[in-house]
């Protein structure tokens, strides 16, 4: 009876379906592969490129084990609208029919100048959650419900941070702030307020020299407190933003800190959600 049990044993362990290797998953950014990571739960491997906040993304160089990550890939996430060329470059030196590809700036309807830093676009966050879950389904759809329920609760959390930026919209709509680059252009949107100094913004975006006429004006409006609170990149200081920062220090208006790239052990929401909350408490809204 024994060795009829172990015959059993052995005859299903040899015709029992194997398990589905787990789909890999390379995102360009570390947001973007915690959303995949969200999505796709056990059944993706997810590895980020950029994926360390105390390093400026835009000196980020390319190494030979990415072109090899990029080609063993089932799926590709990245920014797209020039904020991560070399990932499109790679693609291109790695040509896959079965590869997909997912491209924040394609779902978003952006492209070349437009302000890149589309994560901080909450609608974006969601359009590419739901990529993401089609992609997954796509290629294994006997798991379709599953990524089709985790890309709901991610919206549900979603929606609590956009519950949020609108309270701050309803609060502050019309306030003047400025930000030494437009990196949380889409969020200052957001909520409502009246974002100053775009054409020094816009300078920094694209690696040229703001004019002195737009530093002029920036200094002017820090110094006379035309603006009521200043946003700057952590990740990426020059000596104009770094003296601007002083002085709206010494002028007590409240400054805020915000990131390109996700810090270690947040999730996106968690990330998005301090930095919101940051907002809120600066212009004395709580936590």
């Amino acid at each position: 009876m024994l060795r009829l049990h172990v015959l059993v044993f052995a005859i299903l362990v040899l015709f029992a379906p194997a398990s589905a290797a787990p789909l890999k998953i390379l995102a360009a950014e570390n947001f973007y592969g915690d959303i995949a990571r969200q999505i796709g739960g056990a059944d993706v491997e997810v590895k980020s490129v950029l994926n360390n906040p105390a390093q400026d993304p835009h000196l980020f160089e390319v190494t030979p084990s990415l072109a090899r990550d990029v080609a063993g890939a089932d799926l590709v996430i990245l920014n797209g609208v020039d904020y991560d060329p070399w990932m499109e470059k790679l693609l291109s030196a790695s040509p896959n029919s079965a590869r997909h590809v997912i491209s924040a700036g394609e779902l978003a309807g952006r492209k070349a100048g437009d302000n890149p830093h589309l994560w901080y676009d909450l609608k974006v966050g969601r359009l590419v959650g739901k990529a993401i879950a089609d992609k997954l389904a796509e290629a294994t759809p006997e798991k379709s419900e599953k990524f089709k329920s985790n890309d709901a609760a991610f919206n549900q959390s979603l929606d609590q941070l956009a519950a949020k930026v609108d309270e701050i919209a309803k609060a502050h709509a019309g306030l003047r702030v400025a930000a030494t680059e437009p990196v949380f252009g889409y969020m200052l949107e957001a909520m409502g307020f009246a974002v100053q100094e775009k054409q020094f913004q816009l300078a920094v975006m694209n690696d040229t020299e703001p004019s002195f006429s737009d530093v002029a004006r920036f200094e002017d409006d820090l110094k006379q407190k035309a603006v009521k609170l200043l946003i700057y990149n952590k990740q990426a200081t020059d000596p104009v933003a770094d003296k601007f920062l002083a002085l709206a220090r010494s002028e007590a208006i409240p400054v805020v800190a915000v990131t390109e790239t996700m810090p270690e052990k947040l999730t996106y929401q968690q990330w998005l959600g301090d930095e919101i909350a940051a907002v809120a408490k600066a212009l004395g809204g709580g936590t």
